[in-house]
């Protein structure tokens, strides 16, 4: 399931590098560190390589 904003796709990105280990968990705040919790990585990746072109900055 792709990214449905810029928001969205931007919080996978975060919750992707702490993941694997390239950020620290406590870095991470709101959706993203929700994402990090519930989400796998290959969850996250799909999100996280959604094309940002033509996705709104923020979920309605």
């Amino acid at each position: 399931m792709p990214a449905q904003s810029k928001a969205q796709q931007q919080a996978a990105g975060a919750a992707l590098a702490a993941k694997r280990g390239e950020m620290k968990k406590s870095e991470l705040k709101g959706a993203s560190k929700e994402m990090y919790e519930s989400m796998s990585e290959s969850e996250l990746e799909e999100f996280a390589e959604t094309d940002r072109k033509g996705l709104p900055d923020k979920k309605n």
